[in-house]
């Protein structure tokens, strides 16, 4: 056992002894029963956007709050699903979860350090996630999904820079309940997900899930004739509740495993007339967007396994305060395989790449906070965190080149196939890393609102951090794959086989580094009600986003030793929440910019002589823009939605070229994965046909035109998806089935384009395809 796990263990049992298990987030929740409450119009909901329980239409915050029958309407299964509801948020998809990111409002963090932290923050029942990769894991008995945009780290923390998503769980009830759902989908896709929940005993209840599902997936493989860019997952959750009154406490005990052989990139353009041979595909490469065939001979794969205990609850401090504390520990594995050459041999003149990582993750915090009563003129909290992330990588490489070959041309393809038993004209300049980074982050906060009277109010919070980062990563040549000797040759990604800065010899290249760093960030918030149905507010943001180091298998001694600063943002917003006609329509607007100084991405940068691109405190980069929301109830049953984004997130300045001084290109381009302009328009139509009830729910998303990499590299063309669903149900809706079609227009559509349409990402819902779900509840 780890010494981290054991000091996690005996401080959750500490915790426990003395002051409960406890988190605002998730029992404020509780408190509130229902995040829904019928309002003879549109739903109000509950969310603890401030960590405290609050009407969203109260909360002076830019937020989307999705309900678990909003989740189940959209077929939101996960994180992913997100970038189809809310337009402010688009997703990076990696070829392995460890390397996926969430954007919001055009800003995220895409490195494959794990020594970098990501700008969108995901927090799993009060628990800040480390890692941006832990967060994809399936949305299991969500109550509500809670979108922050902009900087939320007064109360959040370092990592929210550029938005928040909260994932509240339901919990246990005072009666029992069941719950089952199957679900089949075109392409071998199946889902299953059961649930019970109830009262084991007097103020004590509890809630056990579980799931499963796989997908044989979407893109062919000509090497084995087998389909890829699936999965299979399964996993279950066990949650009890405590409520006495003055205490209320939550437990709950996760564990989950994904077992995904994603993904695999399509070839949408000529490489050359040899490799389009050697990749023979039916219809050829250059068939765009409508490629669906691959020729690997390894498969691209990611294997996730994560467990976690979360403990949590709220004590009554006399009449007029509340105590909350939440502490959990998470334990996240996570293994790549990934095919980096894309063919299905190593050939004269282009060799084989294959990769295999291994990261493991082990996080520990703990939260403490004290809230007054939120009905006085004046209220507050304030609180302090501590957070401790444990990251150990393991990384090969394995590289197969030659120049010439004793073997023949190939007189299909024209390739001359590389002779993997000739070490005279073969080398295979194979190498391993092994990273071990460990982050600490200290933080003391609070906020304060004052109600002058009822019309104006003002918020002010702050927050100081401390930051200690440390890593120690070592680079070591491989062994020649025949006969076991040590790797020869150019070296893999540029660096040298044997490295110039040696320990231990053999061409072993190690490198440490150490950063400590801390910040004082925060926020001020007027709001101005000049009616029970309109708020209106100005807000000024302090962001902050920790020190990096590069910490990767490309990365060695020195250039990784040179620590990444800080990364401080500013950000303006202004915004309406209204409701009008009795709660049957509800408008919110908001408008914003914000600057980021000292942003964190690849940039050029010297290094022994040489220029190179490296993850760095690239410069300024802004993005301004507005969001609108709008729903409207003009009869019983039908539900309107429409919601839009638009962001000019850009590079404002990038620091000049240290070889030549000149203005770097990218100046004014559009950031990676930051369409302009996202809409969605959707209904929801409920109607009794006697007897039973008929549902119909369809929604559109419209996406302009992105870029996949900084400078506007990788252009990824507009595209529009839409969905809808028929479901049918008994009177009281304990029985529902529903029939699905996934983009009925059947429009093709990239997450990435890498190298010009070389490297294509084709998701699942590029093509059209039906599904059928049962739902069935007891209560």
């Amino acid at each position: 056992m780890s010494q981290l796990r054991k000091r996690t263990l005996r401080a959750l049992c500490l915790s426990s002894s003395i002051i409960g298990l406890a988190s605002a987030g998730a029992v404020q929740a509780q408190d509130a029963a229902d995040t829904e409450e019928d309002a003879g119009g549109v739903n109000v909901i509950i969310v603890t956007a401030n960590k405290v329980a609050e009407n969203v239409q109260d909360v002076p915050i830019a937020i989307t709050a999705l309900t678990s029958e909003r989740l189940e309407q959209a077929g939101t299964t996960s994180l992913e699903g997100l970038t189809q509801i809310v337009p402010s948020v688009t997703f990076r998809k990696g070829t392995t979860s460890a390397n996926s990111a969430i954007v919001m409002r055009g800003v995220g963090t895409i490195t494959f350090s794990v020594a970098a932290e990501p700008s969108v923050s995901t927090v799993v029942d009060g628990i800040v996630l480390s890692r941006s990769g832990q967060a994809f894991i399936d949305l299991v008995d969500a109550e509500r999904l809670e979108v922050l945009r902009g900087p939320q780290g007064t109360l959040f923390g370092k990592n929210a820079s550029a938005g928040l998503v909260s994932i509240v769980s339901k919990g246990g009830t005072d009666t029992f309940q069941a719950e089952g759902r199957a679900e089949w989908y075109e392409g071998q896709e199946y889902r299953l997900r059961g649930s019970v929940s109830g009262p084991l005993a007097d103020n004590l209840s509890a809630r056990v899930t579980g799931f499963y599902g796989s997908y044989d997936g979407n893109i062919t493989n000509v090497f084995n004739g087998k389909d890829v860019n699936g999965y299979e997952h399964y996993g279950a959750r066990g949650l009890i509740d405590y409520d006495n009154g003055p205490a209320r406490l939550r437990f709950i005990a996760d564990y989950f495993r994904a077992n995904d052989d994603c993904c695999a990139d399509i070839t949408t353009v000529s490489r050359g007339a040899v490799i389009d041979a050697e990749l023979g595909l039916p219809g050829g490469v250059a068939q765009g967007l409508d490629q669906r065939y691959v020729n690997h001979n390894l498969v691209t794969e990611t294997k996730d396994r994560q467990w976690s205990l979360t403990g949590s609850g709220e004590f009554d401090v006399g009449e007029s305060h509340t105590l909350s504390v939440i502490t959990g520990y998470r334990n996240w594995r996570n293994r790549e395989i990934r095919e980096g050459d894309f063919l299905p041999r190593a050939i004269v003149g282009t060799g084989e790449l294959h990769d295999n990582g291994l990261v493991k993750t082990e996080q520990f915090s703990v939260e403490a906070r004290l809230a007054s009563d939120q009905s006085k003129p004046f209220f507050y909290q304030v609180g302090a965190f501590y957070w401790r992330s444990d990251n150990q990588q393991t990384f090969t490489r394995e590289d197969v080149t030659c120049s010439t070959s004793t073997l023949p041309v190939d007189p299909l393809t024209g390739g001359q196939p590389c002779n993997l038993n000739d070490t005279v004209n073969t080398i295979f300049p194979t190498a391993t890393s092994f990273s071990d980074v460990n982050s600490r982050n200290y933080a003391l906060f609070g906020q304060a609102t004052y109600r002058f009277n009822d019309l104006f109010a003002l918020t002010g919070g702050l927050r100081y951090t401390w930051d200690d980062l440390d890593f120690t990563h070592t680079r070591a040549p491989g062994v020649n794959a025949t006969d076991g000797s040590p790797a020869v040759g150019p070296g893999v990604s540029g660096n040298p086989a044997g490295g110039t800065i040696a320990s231990g010899g053999n061409g072993t290249n190690t490198s440490t580094g150490d950063s400590s760093n801390g910040n004082l960030s925060g926020k001020a918030v007027l709001q101005f009600t000049p009616s029970n149905d309109i708020l209106l507010y100005g807000s000024y943001t302090r962001g902050y986003k920790g020190p990096a180091f590069n910490v990767f298998f490309n990365h060695t001694a020195p250039n990784n030793a040179i620590p990444i600063d800080e990364e401080t943002s500013d950000a303006f917003e202004i915004g309406l929440k209204s409701q009008f006609a009795d709660n049957k329509v509800q408008l919110n607007l908001a408008g914003f910019t914000v600057t980021y100084d000292g942003f964190q991405a690849n940039n050029f940068v010297v290094l022994n002589g040489a220029t190179v691109t490296n993850l760095t405190n690239a410069g300024k980069v802004r993005s301004t823009g507005f969001e609108a929301d709008l729903t409207a109830v003009p009869t019983d049953g039908l539900t309107l939605r429409a919601s839009a984004a638009y962001a000019d997130a850009h590079v404002v300045e990038f620091n000049p070229n240290p070889s030549t001084g000149a203005p770097d290109a990218r100046n004014g381009t559009q950031l990676p994965l930051a369409p302009k302009f996202v809409y969605t328009v959707g209904a929801s139509y409920e109607t009794d046909l006697g007897g039973f009830r008929a549902y119909l729910d369809t929604d559109f998303r419209h996406v302009s035109e992105q870029f996949s990499d900084l400078g506007e590299q990788g252009r990824i063309a507009p595209y529009g998806i839409w969905n809808a669903s028929l479901g049918f149900s008994d009177e009281d809706d304990k029985y529902r089935l529903t029939f699905h079609v996934r983009n009925i227009t059947d429009e093709s559509y990239a997450l990435l384009n890498v190298g010009s349409g070389q490297r294509l990402q084709i998701p699942r819902d590029a093509d059209r395809y039906f599904g059928i779900s049962l739902r069935a509840r007891v209560d």
